[in-house]
């Protein structure tokens, strides 16, 4: 055959190579969303896709086979094509028995790169920028060639799925979505500006309302205020006064026993009605809405919901009350700093490299302040404080510290046995002082 004839085979060859390289990116690359949508606008070449996504053993048997057919004869009429020309332009510079060796590997090296450059290299990467696009495309014409090589594509099948079989390999791909999935969609749509940083926070939290525990956004114990019946009306305006709240909760005596709860807007009407305030047999109290400190903040919610109620008291296992959680704390929860007065916040930054930590911060909002994936034993504290008795292995005193994920965590002011607040300091910037000359 002529030079021509050769070249134009190649090029044939290099066609072919295209289309089985293109084909297999775009199928494993087409995303079954997109697809998906297609389908519901009418493309029935995108549920043929999807067909062969489901089950691609069919599909990737054919590409190896046409891949590696067409390799072979492209490198078998290469080096026939062009061994003769390039042996006559090398003639005058390289002698037998160098010149018939130099010249096979001269035209070994351009069908190779050839088929490199044009054949895998370029439409692979063509495959990639739009696969679902080139994989309805191609669908057709590959669905022909499966039947075309049915009876090759059953026996490499076959003798693949022994091999399988003896190995103990699993072939069936797990397409379920998973929660971290969901997440790296939001991390690259926060990439591509599609949200901004804010947004992708937040829809974070809402899914990790499912497994954070209801006393991490609940007002703690010690933080309560509350009406006792044995109060008197100026007790309880002080205290009104003093921390005004939508909702006091009401007890006989002692925070443990618990009368219901009281609207403050009720007994502001009482006041600029002239009336009396008492608590004792009176209507203003309201069963209050207890649920054990094991929910988490979904279920709360769910709780909020089925009990259209807003105000609820948390319990733990021996009837003591843990603190008391509102909507606007699973509001603050999700919207996360977005909703907090500046007075609010549990976490201020002294400098870049330093921070002041209220220890009752719960401690995922630690781990997302600090970048932190996870402390260790996480679900025995649900505050900094606890973690840091949880490492000390003791009641925290002044001065007391503990390193952990890059970050000295100290404790700085004690009330009582409480600790009421921590230092953080990034360790490298503990590193950069000390090293810094004088």
């Amino acid at each position: 055959m002529s030079f021509f004839d050769n070249a134009m085979i190649i090029l044939l060859l290099i066609g072919t190579s295209c289309f089985f390289s293109m084909s297999e990116i775009a199928l494993a690359a087409a995303r079954k969303i997109r697809l998906r949508l297609m389908v519901e606008e009418g493309d029935e070449r995108a549920e043929k896709v999807l067909g062969l996504q489901s089950h691609p053993g069919n599909f990737f048997t054919v590409v190896q086979i046409g891949l590696n057919a067409v390799a072979i004869m492209g490198g078998i009429v290469g080096e026939s094509a062009f061994t003769p020309y390039v042996k006559a332009a090398l003639v005058h510079w390289v002698s037998e028995p160098w010149l018939s060796q130099v010249s096979f590997i001269a035209s070994f090296s351009i069908v190779t790169s050839l088929f490199i450059l044009i054949a895998d290299l370029m439409p692979k990467r063509v495959a990639m920028a739009m696969p679902e696009r080139i994989a309805v495309t191609l669908v057709g014409p590959m669905l022909i060639c499966i039947q075309v090589l049915r009876p090759l594509v059953w026996f490499f099948n076959g003798l693949a799925s022994i091999v399988f079989r003896i190995l103990q390999i699993q072939t069936i791909r797990n397409d379920q979505i998973t929660s971290d999935d969901i997440y790296a969609v939001m991390a690259a749509g926060t990439e591509a500006g599609v949200l901004d940083k804010g947004e992708q926070q937040m829809m974070e939290n809402v899914f990790e309302m499912q497994t954070v525990p209801v006393t991490s956004a609940m007002t703690a114990r010690e933080s309560l205020v509350y009406f006792l019946l044995q109060d008197s009306e100026e007790d309880i305006k002080r205290k009104i006064t003093n921390d005004p709240h939508t909702k006091f909760l009401v007890c006989d005596g002692q925070l443990d026993i618990i009368k219901g709860v009281v609207d403050a807007k009720e007994l502001l009407i009482r006041v600029i009605n002239g009336q009396s305030i008492s608590l004792k047999g009176s209507s203003l109290v309201r069963p209050s809405l207890i649920i054990p400190d094991s929910l988490s903040l979904s279920e709360t919610m769910e709780y909020f919901k089925n009990n259209r109620s807003d105000f609820a008291v948390v319990m733990n296992e021996y009837a003591l009350v843990v603190g008391i959680v509102t909507t606007n704390d699973l509001q603050s929860a999700v919207m996360g700093a977005w909703s907090l007065h500046e007075s609010e916040e549990q976490i201020i930054a002294r400098d870049k490299n330093s921070w002041l930590v209220d220890g009752v911060t719960p401690i995922t909002d630690v781990m997302r302040a600090f970048a932190i994936e996870q402390f260790p034993q996480s679900q025995n504290y649900e505050t900094i404080a606890g973690f840091m008795m949880h490492m000390l292995r003791k009641i925290p005193k002044r001065t007391d510290f503990v390193n952990y994920a890059g970050y000295k965590f100290e404790v700085v002011d004690i009330d009582a046995y409480k600790v009421d607040q921590l230092m953080v300091t990034r360790l490298e910037a503990i590193s950069e002082v000390i090293a810094a000359p004088e």
